[in-house]
């Protein structure tokens, strides 16, 4: 009786502890800790040639800082958040390539980080369908050149942020919203001139 009862407790424990007598290893599949531990960890600035993606359809901006990945941030989007941007008040998020080119720490926002809409893309796609004159499209292309604001009041649209006050839900007009607290890490993170990628 003793001899099955201590059989027993040894097949016990090697289910425990595995057959080499110690508890398994824990790999970084197994640690709950293991994606949240870095967003508790205060970021380290300034930041080596930061860079923002935000990728639509998973509601997530990313942060990376030397090609690491630093951040991962929830995101609201504009209200008709399935396609890319084409003219003022579509409520589109625009996906392309672009930059920082403000900051507001006075926004009626929180804090936001001007995004500089429309590129290029956009200007030569407003160009050929008759949004925006000849005229219009060169400012563009030039503001864009001197990495400046380009003109924020064509029929293509603008005034697009990143920016807070909620990342809940699709509501704003085109901007990507965060919560309070992030936005005021990322606006800490980044300078003017900062390149943005924003994806479908």
């Amino acid at each position: 009786m003793a001899t099955a009862k201590a059989t027993l407790i040894f097949a016990l424990l090697l289910t425990l502890f595995g057959s080499a007598g110690f508890p398994p290893t824990l790999t970084n599949a197994h640690r709950t800790d293991a994606v949240a531990a870095p967003q508790t960890k205060p970021l380290k600035l300034p930041l080596v040639s930061p860079r923002i993606v935000v990728k639509k359809a998973d509601r997530k901006l990313l942060l990376y800082a030397a090609d690491k990945l630093v951040r991962t941030y929830h995101v609201g989007l504009g209200l008709s958040p399935v396609g890319d941007k084409v003219r003022q008040g579509d409520r589109r998020t625009p996906e392309g390539d672009f930059f920082i080119f403000t900051k507001n720490d006075k926004s009626a926002f929180y804090l936001s980080l001007g995004v500089s809409y429309p590129n290029a893309v956009h200007a030569e796609r407003g160009l050929r369908a008759g949004l925006i004159t000849k005229a219009e499209y060169e400012s563009i292309i030039s503001a864009l050149n001197a990495k400046q604001a380009p003109p924020q009041n064509t029929k293509l649209g603008g005034d697009i942020y990143i920016h807070g006050n909620g990342a809940s839900s699709d509501w704003t007009w085109g901007c990507v919203a965060l919560e309070n607290d992030d936005v005021r890490e990322l606006f800490n993170a980044v300078p003017v001139g900062t390149p943005v990628r924003i994806q479908r």
